[in-house]
């Protein structure tokens, strides 16, 4: 199905609101010809580069890819435990610097830096091409956002697709979704652990995906089928809609199953970080 009447063509727009705690912009310099310097080159900057903070996330960023870092910011309490790092830095002539709480707290635009900042290389999205040539026979799960925008319930979101696995997290073409320090700190070093993988065109994507012998699930609110009393394909990827609005309708539809997880009814739902949590674990109960 194509054109305008293909149900992925009849998108809702989804709010572009700037994710939090992207601040990439350098934070130094005195004088107005200082902070012009520093406006002309931010756009660029702020592509290529993403504000970490908290200790988890910045301890994760190191192991797994140390190149990364660009620039170092740590409490001096911090010293002792963020030795590695600091070795890394001085051999590798990466600038680091031991500043106050203050400094800390503008730098991360957040008080839960945890003691610890880093300026590091962002990792490029893979495409899905890209990501099912590498990926292994077997089962394997994966999470579609489907209008997902809040970049704590990304870092939520992230947290459990680590722990139970996840192969990738995968994020429509129109989205302006993009991993944020505070998704990051949320994630607690999940970020790290789970692909991003950027999609393009939503059908050609759903046909990419069950040419690799995956089913899509669509989660919804009411009338799904039951989640516990549902047999789950090995290789399965769960469309997770919009906080408050849900899935698209049309796109639901066209997915192979729908899933609801049912409840007391004493609230109406979980949110989707929580949701999706449930979900995971009930795949992985089974896989």
């Amino acid at each position: 199905m194509n054109g305008k009447d293909s149900p992925w063509q009849r998108r809702r727009q989804h709010d572009r609101r700037q994710q939090a705690g992207g601040n990439d912009a350098g934070t130094h310099g005195t004088g107005a010809h200082d902070a012009d310097v520093r406006d002309a080159g931010a756009r660029d900057a702020g592509a290529r580069e993403l504000r970490l903070y908290g200790l988890n996330a910045v301890r994760a960023m190191f192991a797994r890819r140390p190149e990364a870092l660009r620039k170092l910011y740590l409490a001096e309490s911090r010293i002792p435990e963020l030795q590695p790092l600091l070795k890394w830095c001085v051999a590798h002539r990466i600038g680091y610097r031991v500043v106050d709480e203050d400094d800390l707290r503008r730098l991360a635009a957040s008080s839960h830096h945890e003691g610890v900042v880093a300026d590091v290389l962002r990792e490029a999205p893979l495409s899905l091409s890209t990501w099912l040539q590498q990926l292994p026979d077997g089962p394997q799960c994966a999470l579609w956002l489907d209008g997902v925008g809040n970049p704590h319930n990304l870092g939520a979101i992230l947290r459990s697709a680590a722990h139970f696995g996840v192969s990738a997290v995968l994020l429509p073409g129109h989205s302006t979704l993009a991993l944020s320090g505070a998704a990051a700190r949320v994630a607690e070093g999940g970020a790290e652990a789970v692909p991003l993988v950027r999609l393009g065109r939503a059908d050609n994507a759903v046909a990419q995906l069950r040419g690799a012998g995956f089913s899509l699930a669509a989660t919804v609110v009411e009338d799904g089928t039951d989640l516990f009393a549902t047999a789950l394909p090995e290789r399965l990827v769960y469309v997770l809609g919009a906080e408050g609005e849900g899935m698209d309708r049309a796109f639901a539809g066209a997915c192979d199953l729908s899933l609801s997880i049912p409840g007391t009814g004493a609230v109406e739902s979980l949110n989707v970080a929580s949701a999706t949590a449930v979900l995971l674990a009930a795949w992985r109960s089974r896989h």
